[in-house]
């Protein structure tokens, strides 16, 4: 088992007199205890310059690692086909730079990003965008000779848009010492190599199985069976998981507060709008166009008022600073004291409709005001140009209405905050429902990761059907095996 590196770019300062400072690459290797055994070679190039070194060395204590360093671009320029096979053969692209050379990086998003891009060719390559150094404040050189303004600093937006275009993770290491280089880049770094060494084995392993097919009699081709439960013989958690959802508040985009604005309830707009055609009304999912119901308008606009003043408290927790949430004044005083068990209610299922009346009733202990709250609860719930019947919440249909309610925003744009980038296509999904029904998600999205304050995810090591049939059972608890 081996993994391949390349690495390209000078991370030193060019126009520093400090050039003496190790490699990023050399470094790491040096630093890294899970690096042993480290062998060194050059390549001379037409110059007589080193084009790049090539370091092997053992990882994981029986991988090997060949780690291909090129500190000059001009690799590109003038050996097409060894920068194009070098590429090909990573398992993963490492570009460097220093903030302080604002001209080789100009050099670098111009000219070589575009050949970088064409080498991989749609490639489910992991790249690693590394910048090198502490920006130095400097006053630039004014004459006639430095009108490139070489000592200008690459800020980190630049280098994080490059990312982008790259569909790269972007680290700034400010030195290179232990924390940068091995918890820092180490950490990303061997993260990937354990990707890419698992993608190996699950490609070997389905390569062997079809040889081992190869040899079998084919049984025959039967129906594609119909969208079932994934775990046979197991309790679904489905309606366990989006209510501890509430309980937890994680991810939360929606406070609701009354008209004193003395307290908060949070909850989830995608939650909401999955049950209710006013939530979708309110959050602008649907117009009124689209609703036709004039009894859910009057409702939305009579017990509902959604402001973004600046006169509310502070956002609630769970609720990243970079996402506001919406806040909701719930102009109703006895609907709004009832509030959280009508969303224990909607988070529950949408069905234990007797539960919710008892609940209701020793909370208000008021006949009229219980029918108040529970009429509008219906409203809430109403299908657009239908009547409800008490009945009908009394049975177990709205049950089944629900368990496929979050299908209609599976795979779509709407109120997605998240996006998945996967073998160069791009899947939109609600952070809410990776949270509650995936703890590896929840962990992922919620603790000192990347991904916790980044909208485009990248995925690597798993085919774009594979991982929407994923998405699909999380959304759905079902699938088509």
């Amino acid at each position: 088992r081996s993994v391949n590196i390349v690495a390209f770019g000078n991370e030193r300062d060019g126009f520093s007199e400090d050039n003496q400072q190790p490699s990023l690459i050399w470094s790491y290797l040096r630093r890294s205890a899970l690096i042993s055994q480290i062998d060194s070679s050059l390549s001379a190039s037409h110059v007589g310059t080193p084009v790049f070194t090539e370091y092997q060395a053992c990882v994981f204590g029986n991988v090997r690692l060949v780690v291909h360093d090129c500190p000059v671009w001009d690799i590109f320029d003038s050996d097409w086909y060894t920068s194009r096979s070098l590429i090909g053969g990573a398992d993963i692209i490492v570009i460097k730079y220093s903030v302080n050379d604002k001209t080789s990086f100009q050099e670098l998003k111009d000219s070589y990003v575009p050949m970088i891009k064409k080498a991989l060719n749609h490639c489910s390559v992991p790249v690693i965008i590394s910048a090198i150094g502490a920006r130095k404040n400097g006053v630039p050189c004014t004459c006639p000779l430095c009108t490139s303004d070489r000592r200008s600093c690459v800020t980190t937006s630049e280098g994080v848009q490059l990312a982008k275009e790259l569909g790269a993770t972007y680290l700034e290491l400010h030195t290179l010492n232990d924390f940068y280089i091995q918890k820092y880049f180490g950490g990303v770094l061997e993260y990937f190599m354990i990707q890419s060494l698992n993608q190996k084995s699950s490609e070997k392993m389905k390569k062997r199985k079809k040889m081992q097919k190869c040899h079998r009699v084919q049984p025959p081709q039967l129906e594609q069976p119909e969208k079932m439960p994934i775990l046979k013989g197991e309790a679904s958690h489905y309606d366990a998981d989006l209510h501890n959802l509430l309980c937890c508040c994680q991810c939360a985009d929606v406070a609701f507060y009354p008209e004193d604005l003395s307290t908060v309830v949070e909850a989830h707009k995608i939650i909401l709008c999955s049950v209710s055609h006013l939530f979708m009304l309110l959050f602008e999912v649907k117009s009124p166009a689209d609703i036709r119901d004039a009894s859910i308008m009057r409702m939305a606009q009579s017990l509902f008022a959604v402001d973004v003043g600046a006169a509310f408290p502070p956002a609630p927790r769970g609720i990243p600073p970079c996402v506001p949430p919406v806040r909701v004044v719930v102009k109703d005083s006895v609907f709004c004291s009832c509030l959280p068990d009508i969303l224990h209610f909607i988070y529950s299922g949408a069905f234990q409709w007797e539960r919710l009346e008892e609940d209701i009733k020793k909370k208000l202990k008021d006949p009229e005001k219980t029918e108040h709250v529970l009429e509008k609860v219906k409203c809430i719930l109403k299908t657009p140009g239908k009547l409800s019947t008490v009945k009908d919440y009394r049975s177990h249909q709205i049950k089944r209405l629900y368990n496929t309610s979050l299908r209609l925003f599976f795979n779509t744009p709407v109120l997605a905050d998240v996006i998945f980038k996967i073998q160069g296509a791009t899947v939109p999904a609600h952070r809410a429902v990776l949270v509650a029904r995936c703890e590896v998600m929840a962990a992922m999205f919620n603790g000192n990761y990347l991904e916790a304050n980044s909208i485009l995810v990248p995925v690597y090591g798993v085919s774009k059907d594979t991982f929407l049939s994923f998405l699909e059972y999380l959304y759905t608890d079902s699938c088509c095996p």
